[in-house]
């Protein structure tokens, strides 16, 4: 697959976004869907946001530090907080003022921080299991986000979840037929995990999770006071994110539209198809 070539932007918020080199991906000059996904590829959300004839948007997904072809400078410190830093740095920098924020997985927590600081820039909110309800962590997501640095084991069972093995798993649990997930996901994913520094960007992320979980009230409380028009696709065999936790989006944004499929996490891998129309027409309606 292409890759394009990195390129660095400067910015006046809290953290510049030219103190990493961060590749990005933008159909239009002012792309108007921002992608908040997940930790270490934002292919297929590229897709969805940019679907249609002719296209129905631009978009804008940023590698994170720690992930894709980023690069972070010595002595980073991978925190969620950081990663919202430096998102807000690359909107700003791009000199996005409204937009769609699309949000997945690790960059629902990212997006959701950046839309608290922020939320006139929010015309609308796409989520794909993305979650933020306790309703929606799944036994397996609670007993991983509980491990914290300092308790024996804990090390090693977060790295457990960043082989080869672990990662292809959360490519094919939950999908009914494993040929229609391309190899390419995992194995471009644990290509970037073998990189110096990679596996301990993504461990420090996974300790740091639970900052997440502690912040659901709060983002519960901006989705009722801001009440974003919001479209919400879900593969509901999900091993981490739950269906529930798709449907509890609907408590406090009552008029979101919901669509759930019959698959597993990465839903883009095998629904795009489905997935990208709904995504195209939502925009069509909020921009």
């Amino acid at each position: 697959m292409h890759q394009p070539a990195p390129r660095t932007a400067t910015s006046t918020s809290k953290e510049s976004a030219s103190s990493t080199a961060s590749p990005f991906r933008t159909a239009q000059t002012r792309p108007s869907c921002c992608c908040c996904t997940a930790s270490r590829r934002p292919r297929t959300s590229t897709a969805a946001c940019s679907t249609g004839s002719p296209p129905a948007t631009g978009s804008s997904p940023p590698d994170h530090p720690g992930s894709g072809h980023t690069e972070a400078p010595a002595g980073y410190t991978y925190t969620f907080d950081r990663l919202a830093d430096l998102t807000e740095g690359f909107v700003r920098a791009l000199g996005l003022t409204r937009f769609a924020l699309y949000v997945f997985d690790f960059g629902a927590p990212v997006g959701f921080r950046v839309a608290e600081r922020n939320p006139e820039w929010i015309a609308g909110l796409i989520v794909q299991n993305g979650n933020a309800y306790a309703d929606g962590l799944s036994d397996a997501a609670i007993e991983l986000l509980s491990q914290r640095p300092d308790m024996p084991g804990a090390e090693q069972r977060v790295r457990a979840e960043l082989t080869l093995d672990a990662v292809r798993a959360q490519y094919v649990t939950g999908v009914p037929d494993q040929a229609l997930v391309a190899p390419d996901g995992w194995t471009l994913d644990h290509h970037f995990l073998e990189r110096p520094g990679r596996r301990d960007a993504q461990a420090a992320l996974l300790f740091d999770y639970h900052t997440n979980v502690e912040s659901y009230d709060r983002w519960q409380a901006w989705l009722r006071k801001h009440t974003p028009p919001a479209l919400i696709v879900w593969g509901e065999h999900d091993p981490f994110f739950t269906e529930a936790g798709a449907r509890a989006y609907l408590r406090d944004l009552p008029d979101a539209e919901l669509h759930l499929f019959g698959t597993g996490h990465f839903a883009l891998e095998t629904h795009v198809a489905e997935i990208a129309p709904l995504v195209a027409a939502f925009l069509d309606r909020t921009q």
